[in-house]
C-alpha cells in the first residue's frame, strides 16, 4: 500500500533499525514505547487486520509473525521472565497504523487487564 508506513519500512522506503528480518516479517522499535521493552512485528505483506489475510496465506503470515516475535523477544532477554503479545484490530482497539502488527511488550510487571 503506497501511503502505509510499515510497507515503506518494509521497502527500505524509510529507514529504520529492524531487530529481526526475514522474508515474512521484520521487528521494528515503538517509537512510543509502553514498557522498558516495545517492539512491533509486522508481516512484509500489507494486511490491514488478522480478518483480511486470506485463509490460504493465515498459517504462513501468522508463523512469520510468531519466529519474528520469538527471535525479537530471545535477542532482547524476554524470553527469561516472559512478555505480552497485543493485536489491536480497528479503530475502537487502539490500532492507529491499518497494516497488521504485534506488539511486543516487557522489561517490566505487566498488570492485567490491560488498558
Amino acid at each position: 500500500m503506497s501511503n502505509c508506513i510499515f510497507c515503506k519500512i518494509a521497502t527500505g522506503e524509510i529507514p529504520a533499525e529492524k531487530i529481526y528480518e526475514s522474508d515474512g516479517a521484520f521487528v521494528i522499535r515503538d517509537i512510543n514505547p509502553q514498557a522498558p521493552v516495545h517492539f512491533l512485528a509486522i508481516p512484509t505483506r500489507h494486511y490491514p487486520a488478522v480478518h483480511d489475510i486470506p485463509q490460504s496465506e493465515m498459517a504462513s503470515v501468522m508463523g512469520a509473525l510468531m519466529d519474528a516475535v520469538r527471535e525479537a523477544a530471545k535477542a532482547a532477554g524476554l524470553d527469561a521472565n516472559g512478555y505480552r503479545l497485543i493485536v489491536n484490530s480497528g479503530d475502537i482497539a487502539g490500532q492507529t497504523v491499518p497494516h497488521l502488527h504485534i506488539h511486543i511488550l516487557g522489561g517490566r510487571d505487566l498488570a492485567w487487564p490491560p488498558g
